[in-house]
């Protein structure tokens, strides 16, 4: 029994075999005008859903579809018309809207995103490249294990508007133990910035919840010595935070990023957090509160794009709205995105298009593209 269902597979695999040879020969005999053009050839049925995304006329009543699949007999210039109308719907359009993403490592935590390829060199205790920036660039700032295709998502953003993005991550771990994990980031990307940061590349902070916190420790590094980096707080031209979290709602945030679909995982590490601040308080939890004052007071006085949702606990709509308040007093230009229903960032995959035209609004009101409203728009 074993045998004869092996070898009925076998048949079927080289019949498949022989038939795609078969197609494969004849279209090139087509292309090179050495054969007919109308070849029939024999289609395995699990194949023949691929013929259905040509745009002949015959194939857009649905009966006749149908019985052409039946016959199971397809034209070489069916084929070709196929597979030209899937190229042009599924690639021309992304060849002219969308650049392709090349990622360069900096650092452990930190990589360099561009449109070109490149050969990154750089000073191993500087951090300077030996090639400057001569385009600008958005430092971004993800939410905790966010994965790298989410990243490129936003990031795809920016470059295909010439932008370069540095991307920088951190672990739960480094968050929960700020002395030995994400102030020894934070150091390194002022450090980056202090050493690249140039005329020819003004900067763009876009942080995702934690993101905040990553960059207020990069603020307290910088408070030490103002002087010192007051050329890269000036090359700051403006500041977006999707979902920033005020960081005595940890408890609630890092369990959802680490278990997103186990509430008793949750449970667990959301009961240790609570405890790990009132226990840890000099080692921790005194850190959160002098980057929590940092980020109110901020040495950014930059415009700020706010986006916020009612339906995302973590960066809630009340602790956003403080921190608005806050910048507003500091002179800060805040502009402000509610929405109703996305959770915890994700209002740009519930709220895509409102997302881009708040944040291309934005860009243009802080002139840092120059293009016209609908080309940018063309880009959805």
């Amino acid at each position: 029994m074993f045998h004869s269902k092996l070898s009925t597979m076998r048949l079927r695999t080289t019949a498949i075999i022989s038939s795609v040879n078969r197609l494969q020969l004849a279209i090139e005999a087509s292309s090179n005008g050495s054969g007919p053009l109308v070849t029939t050839f024999y289609c395995p049925r699990r194949y023949q859903h691929l013929m259905m995304t040509t745009n002949e006329p015959k194939f857009n009543n649905t009966k006749n579809a149908r019985a052409i699949l039946n016959s199971r007999q397809f034209s070489i210039q069916t084929i070709k018309q196929a597979c030209m109308s899937r190229n042009n719907t599924n690639t021309q359009g992304l060849r002219s809207n969308v650049r392709p993403i090349r990622t360069h490592e900096i650092t452990e935590h930190m990589k360099l995103l561009s449109e070109k390829k490149r050969c990154i060199e750089k000073d191993a205790i500087s951090l300077r490249l030996k090639t400057e920036l001569d385009k600008p660039f958005v430092v971004m700032l993800p939410w905790l294990l966010a994965k790298p295709n989410h990243i490129k998502k936003y990031a795809q953003l920016y470059i295909d508007n010439g932008f370069d993005v540095v991307t920088v991550s951190v672990t739960p771990w480094q968050v929960m133990w700020p002395k030995k994990g994400i102030q020894l980031v934070a150091a390194d990307i002022v450090k980056f910035l202090e050493n690249n940061v140039n005329k020819k590349s003004p900067l763009l902070l876009h942080g995702f919840s934690v993101g905040g916190y990553l960059w207020a420790e990069c603020m307290v590094h910088m408070s030490r010595d103002v002087d010192r980096y007051r050329h890269v707080l000036d090359m700051v031209q403006g500041q977006v935070w999707d979902s920033a979290v005020e960081l005595t709602e940890l408890p609630i945030g890092v369990p959802k990023a680490v278990f997103p679909n186990n509430d008793t995982l949750q449970r667990a590490l959301k009961n240790y957090l609570t405890y790990h601040m009132k226990t840890f308080h000099e080692p921790a939890t005194s850190h959160y509160i002098r980057a929590s004052q940092m980020f109110q007071s901020t040495l950014v006085k930059k415009p700020a794009l706010l986006l916020v949702s009612n339906g995302d606990p973590i960066g809630s709509v009340s602790a956003n709205k403080e921190l608005r308040k806050s910048w507003e007093t500091l002179g800060i230009r805040c502009e402000w995105k509610c929405w109703d229903e996305s959770v915890h960032v994700a209002h740009f995959q519930k709220y895509r298009e409102d997302y881009i035209n708040q944040l291309f609004d934005f860009l243009q009101s802080i002139n840092m593209i120059q293009r016209e409203k609908e080309s940018l728009r063309a880009r959805i």
